[in-house]
């Protein structure tokens, strides 16, 4: 099969032959119909995430079903699929507690080694050499994944576009809900207005949110911020952020989704929510980043901050899955470019300097 592969941390991904993969027991082969282009995988070529190479990345993945290992039930052969970035042994501590965002072999095995939960990769180049996988390795024509991440797409949605289910409406699910709890009447921020955070307007917007505040410095992220949902926009290049949140909301927003992950968004993040509010930390940066936080604003205003990695896939995606059907949210809208396989390394490159509005996707029927 054909699969773009980073050989080198720093350099450009490569379009390269691998073996067919097989699914072990418990484990679906799909055939991959879109990948989303997201900045953690652009965090991996550029170094800033530690990661085994040579290596597929490509963490949110819809398609077909095509192979079944021993043991599998919930889907068959044909099903059209999506998977999310976060895939749950369901054995771990962490699984039996419900928290599957926090699964100990998702991060041992996969973050840290690229491999499936027998410990073994499932790709290999043609001389058998591994290959390492970024979750299921989706920028390639066909993945195996544990059939805990597997989940079928009602018949109402797109096959190729439900890709971005599995990541950045997914976070966005997690951020806003789970995480943020956001609720019928609330006022909610939402800092950096790329592919999570236009997911989380349209999340939080079907949460029933009052007033929903957009923050970016790209005017055309904003346009999009408003087609998504946003009662208001905040230009930061010109604006004084949280001012100008604060002054739209009389002292401040109920939650922040802080969807960037600098010390300088962070900080704006903590600045515009009110008393006793949420800011809940979405963004990734580069492994060594820190933030600066104002200790005495935090105590005696009682804010919270919450990290929000993802959501839980067997709980949560399923919900997510039933408010696209329902046309609550909208993953056909969020798609704005579309890339085919042998363009992926455009795709990321484009992504870096910040020509993707929305979310980009590989399209495999390209």
């Amino acid at each position: 099969m054909r699969a773009q592969v980073l050989t080198e941390v720093g350099q450009p991904l490569e379009l390269a032959s691998l073996r067919d993969p097989n699914p072990k027991d418990g484990e679906v082969l799909v055939k991959v119909a879109g990948c989303g282009v997201c900045h953690s995988d652009l965090h991996v070529i550029q170094g800033g995430i530690a990661f085994p190479t040579p290596a597929v990345l490509g963490h949110e993945m819809s398609g077909t079903v095509v192979g079944l290992g021993a043991g599998v039930t919930n889907v068959a052969i044909g099903d059209r699929v999506a998977s999310t970035f976060i895939m749950p042994c369901g054995a771990c501590p962490s699984c039996w507690r419900g928290q599957e965002e926090l699964c100990e072999k998702f991060f041992a095995l996969n973050r840290l080694k690229g491999h499936l939960y027998d410990g073994q990769t499932r790709l290999f180049f043609p001389d058998g050499s591994p290959v390492a996988m970024y979750s299921m390795a989706a920028l390639a024509e066909l993945s195996v994944v544990p059939a805990t991440d597997v989940f079928k797409l009602p018949d109402e949605l797109p096959l190729a576009e439900s890709a971005v289910l599995g990541c950045a409406f997914f976070t966005a699910f997690g951020a806003v809900h789970a995480t943020g709890q956001v609720s019928l009447g609330e006022s909610v921020a939402v800092i950096g207005a790329g592919g999570v955070g236009l997911a989380s307007i349209q999340i939080a917007r079907a949460a029933g949110a009052a007033r929903i505040i957009a923050v970016d410095v790209a005017g055309e992220k904003l346009q999009a911020a408003l087609a998504a949902g946003a009662t208001a926009v905040v230009n930061s290049t010109d604006t004084d952020a949280p001012a100008a949140v604060k002054e739209l909301t009389s002292g401040g927003v109920d939650a922040v989704i802080e969807a960037v992950g600098l010390d300088a968004t962070i900080g704006a993040a903590v600045a515009m929510v009110r008393e006793g509010g949420r800011v809940v930390l979405v963004g990734l940066g580069p492994a060594t980043a820190t933030a600066r936080v104002p200790i005495n604003h935090l105590v005696r205003r009682k804010i919270r901050i919450l990290g929000s990695f993802g959501a839980r896939p067997r709980i949560d995606m399923p919900v997510l899955l039933s408010l696209a059907a329902q046309g609550a949210i909208n993953p056909r809208s969020a798609v704005t470019r579309r890339y085919s396989l042998e363009d992926a390394a455009r795709a990321y490159r484009d992504l870096e300097h910040g020509e993707v509005t929305g979310r980009a996707i590989i399209d495999y029927s390209l």
